[in-house]
C-alpha cells in the first residue's frame, strides 16, 4: 500500500519537470567543465600555470555567491520558470563571447560573470521540483536532476577536450554554449506550480484558495525593492538558521564539497601528469568515471532515500554521512602509486558511493525546509556550497600543487580528510530531523485550517 502510494506520487506530475530541470543544470554544468577540458591548451595560449587555471574554475563562483542568496528569496516571490528560462539565454551569449576571448584576463572576466547561471538557476529549480513532488518521491526526482549535472560535468569535459585537441579550446567555447538556448525555450513552457502544494497533497491537507498574483519587481522603484529585499533575507535567513538539521547539514555540506570540488576539478590534470595520458584521453577517462560512477550512484542514493525514508524518517542525514566517510577512505587510497587500471577503477567505486549522497541531501533539505523558504533555503545551500566548494578548493588545490612542485597527488591527499568532518555532522544531524519535519508539517496543517476557516466566514 505505501508503495503504490509511491508511485502514485511521482507519476502524478510525470517525468517531464525533473528532466527538463534536470538538462538545465546538465547545460550549466557542461559549460563550467570546459576549463578542465582544456586546462592545457589555454596554459599554452596565454602562458600561465596551474594557479591562474584554478581561478578559471573558481571566478564564477564569486559572482554565484553574490547572487544566490537574493535569487533564493526571489525564488519564493517571483516566477521561478522565468527567471530560469531568461539566466540560460544570458549565460549561453556570456560563454559564446568568452570564445573570441584576446587576453587571460577577458576570459576570466567573462568566466566570473557566469556565476549568474548556477546561482540563479539553483534555487528555482530546487524549489520547484520540491513543488512539484511529494515528500516520498523527492529523492528520485532529484537523482534524475543530479544525475545529468553529472552527465553535463563528464560532457562537458570529453566533448571540450577532443574538440579542443583537434579544433582548439575556443571551438570548444563555441560547441557546448549552443544547446542553451533551446532548453530556455522548453523551460520558459513550463507551468510554475503553487508554493507548497506537494506537501500539502502528501498529507492530504487543502491547497489555500489563493490567486497566484504576479509580483512587480520595482513597482516602487529599485532602491525600495533593493531595501525590502535586504530586509526580508535578513529575516528569511534568521527562521533557515533557526532549524538544527539545517545548520548541521550545511557545515557537513561544506567540509564535503570542499574535498569534492579540489580533487573533482584537478582529475583530468592529475591523469595527464601521473600517467603521461593526452588531454583528450584524460577528459575521456574522467567523463567515463562520472558515467559509470557518478550517475549509476546518484540513481541508487535516489532510489535508497525514498525507500529508506518510509522507515527510518533520519534515512536522508545518515545515508550521505556514511557514504562521505566510506568514498573518501577509497580515494585516498587511490592516490598511492598504483596502475592507472587499478586507480580508475577505485575512483569509479568511489564516485559511486560518494554520489548516493546526493540526492539524499537535497531532499532532506527539502523535507526540513518551510515551503515559503525553500528559494532561500536552497540558495543558502549552494552559497555554502560556492564559499567552501568550488571558490576555495581548486585555488588550495592548484596552488599546494605548485608549491611542491606540480606535485597534485600529495595536494590530494592533503585536503581529503575534511570529508570525515562533514560526515560526522551530517550523522549528528540526524538527532534533530524527526522534530524539524514535523514542525513544517504541522505549520502546514495549521495554515490550511486557517483558510478553511476564513473560507467559511467568507460565506456565513
Amino acid at each position: 500500500m505505501e508503495q503504490e502510494r509511491i508511485k502514485k506520487g511521482l507519476s502524478k506530475i510525470s517525468w517531464w519537470p525533473m528532466w527538463l530541470l534536470g538538462t538545465v543544470l546538465l547545460v550549466d554544468s557542461a559549460d563550467q567543465s570546459i576549463v578542465r577540458g582544456v586546462a592545457t591548451q589555454i596554459e599554452t595560449t596565454f602562458h600561465v600555470h596551474d594557479f591562474q587555471i584554478s581561478l578559471l574554475a573558481s571566478a564564477s563562483v564569486v559572482i554565484n555567491a553574490l547572487v544566490t542568496m537574493p535569487a533564493g528569496y526571489l525564488a519564493d516571490r517571483w516566477g521561478r520558470v522565468h527567471a530560469i528560462a531568461y539566466t540560460i539565454v544570458m549565460w549561453s551569449l556570456v560563454s559564446t563571447l568568452g570564445a573570441a576571448a584576446p587576453t587571460f584576463l577577458t576570459l576570466l572576466i567573462l568566466r566570473a560573470l557566469l556565476g549568474f547561471g548556477q546561482g540563479i538557476t539553483e534555487p528555482s529549480a530546487n524549489s520547484l521540483i520540491a513543488d512539484y513532488y511529494q515528500r516520498d518521491a523527492r529523492g528520485r526526482a532529484f537523482s534524475v536532476q543530479q544525475s545529468l549535472i553529472f552527465l553535463g560535468t563528464a560532457l562537458g569535459v570529453a566533448i571540450s577536450g577532443v574538440i579542443g585537441d583537434t579544433y582548439g579550446w575556443r571551438a570548444a567555447y563555441l560547441f557546448v554554449s549552443i544547446p542553451g538556448l533551446l532548453v530556455a525555450f522548453l523551460v520558459s513552457r513550463m507551468i510554475d506550480p503553487v508554493r507548497g502544494e506537494s506537501d500539502m497533497t502528501y498529507i492530504g491537507a487543502e491547497l489555500p484558495g489563493l490567486p497566484k498574483a504576479k509580483v512587480k519587481l520595482f513597482e516602487f522603484g529599485l532602491r525600495r525593492f533593493i531595501v525590502d529585499m535586504v530586509v526580508g533575507l535578513r529575516r528569511d535567513a534568521k527562521v533557515i538558521l533557526r532549524i538544527p538539521t539545517l545548520r548541521l547539514t550545511l557545515v557537513g555540506v561544506a567540509a564535503i564539497l570542499f574535498t569534492v570540488s579540489a580533487v573533482g576539478f584537478w582529475l583530468p590534470v592529475f591523469y595527464q601528469r601521473s600517467y603521461h595520458m593526452t588531454q583528450g584521453k584524460a577528459g575521456v577517462a574522467f567523463g567515463l568515471m562520472i558515467v559509470a560512477g557518478g550517475i549509476p550512484g546518484i540513481v541508487v542514493g535516489g532510489w535508497l532515500a525514498d525507500r529508506l525514508i518510509t522507515r527510518y524518517q533520519t534515512a536522508r542525514v545518515v545515508l550521505p554521512g556514511l557514504c562521505a566517510i566510506v568514498s573518501t577512505t577509497i580515494f585516498i587510497i587511490s592516490f598511492a602509486r598504483l596502475p592507472f587500471a587499478v586507480t580508475i577503477s577505485l575512483h569509479v567505486v568511489g564516485f559511486f558511493i560518494g554520489a548516493m549522497a546526493v540526492p539524499a541531501l537535497r531532499a532532506g533539505l527539502s523535507d526540513v525546509t518551510p515551503h515559503y523558504l525553500r528559494g532561500t533555503g536552497f540558495g543558502a545551500f549552494n552559497l555554502t556550497s560556492v564559499l567552501f566548494g568550488s571558490a576555495a578548493a581548486p585555488v588550495v588545490v592548484g596552488a599546494l600543487s605548485q608549491y611542491f612542485g606540480g606535485n597534485l597527488r600529495t595536494a590530494f591527499i592533503i585536503v581529503l580528510p575534511p570529508v570525515y568532518i562533514g560526515g560526522i555532522f551530517l550523522l549528528v544531524a540526524r538527532r534533530h530531523v524527526v522534530k524539524d519535519t514535523m514542525a513544517i508539517f504541522q505549520a502546514i496543517l495549521e495554515a490550511s485550517q486557517e483558510e478553511q476557516k476564513l473560507e467559511q466566514e467568507r460565506f456565513q
